[in-house]
């Protein structure tokens, strides 16, 4: 497994891939993996010759406040990780290679079609940070195909609008969440879990996949479902964040004919915000 700091380095080595008939696949990661940031690498490596993972924690998606400067960093183990997939290179720049004028960026993308809904209520500017980064990750490993987890699902369409919009040609995909045995979904800000927080965490879990469970019985009382379910998290002393039902492809409000849908809810328990999502296809309503 060959790590790469270079920019050019990168695009030198991808273009000699390519030049050599291989697909490349690309898996950008933030570090400190686990088994969801793994499933993707598997992904990856199933529909790839060559497979590029990034790892880079990205300032412009952290917001005043959060957990940039503490986030965890674990270069090596991560590294370690990597090799045993049979990962062919890693790209590991600075944030000096990425953001050479620092914080006065030039340049902004944004998706708009995503503003001002679920997470974008609560971490204004995040997607607008993800569209950025991943466009830069993107015009630097210029990947045939890239694959994201589901769990962040709003990020997901995000991306896969972007690559549309901008007519890249990478094929986006989405790989199913990745799930502890209790049901919570991995997430790198788990490890800020206390061990009775751990405990509550499947919580988000079980109270989206009930609300699905209403939804495909018929229940058509959308706002009685939310409310229900954030009255659940909050019984389970998690502090809810939302708890939406969004039509599947565009996250817009669901007609009475939508079928197709995603529960998806976000919940705050102690330093951990934890998201999910469940998709639900719903019976047809006369």
């Amino acid at each position: 497994m060959q790590p790469i700091e270079s920019i050019e380095a990168m695009r030198r080595q991808v273009r000699d891939w390519h030049v050599a008939g291989l697909t490349v696949g690309f898996v950008p990661t933030m570090g400190n993996l686990h088994g969801g940031h793994l499933s993707l690498v598997d992904e990856a490596m199933a529909r790839s010759d060559r497979v590029v993972v990034s790892i880079f924690v990205n300032p412009a998606q952290f917001g005043p406040g959060e957990d940039y400067e503490t986030y965890p960093r674990t270069r090596e183990s991560d590294l370690a990780l990597l090799e045993d997939r049979g990962v062919h290179c890693v790209f590991l720049p600075s944030v000096a290679a990425m953001y050479p004028e620092g914080g006065l960026l030039r340049t902004r993308v944004e998706v708009p079609a995503f503003n001002g809904m679920l997470c974008d209520l609560s971490r204004p500017g995040f997607f607008n940070g993800v569209a950025l980064v991943v466009t830069k990750l993107f015009n630097i490993v210029r990947p045939d195909l890239a694959v994201f987890g589901l769990k962040d699902y709003q990020q997901f369409l995000v991306v896969q609008r972007l690559a549309r919009d901008l007519d890249l040609p990478i094929e986006i995909i989405g790989a199913a969440v990745a799930r502890e045995p209790d049901g919570l979904a991995m997430s790198s800000r788990n490890v800020y879990l206390g061990e009775s927080e751990r405990a509550r965490a499947p919580v988000l879990y079980q109270t989206l996949c009930a609300l699905a469970d209403r939804l495909r019985a018929g229940n058509t009382d959308l706002a009685g479902l939310r409310r229900e379910a954030m009255e659940a998290l909050s019984a389970a002393t998690m502090k809810p964040d939302y708890v939406e039902i969004r039509r599947a492809g565009d996250l817009g409000e669901p007609g009475p004919g939508d079928q197709d849908l995603v529960v998806a809810g976000a919940a705050y328990l102690g330093r951990a915000r934890l998201i999910d999502n469940v998709r639900v296809n719903r019976p047809p309503i006369d």
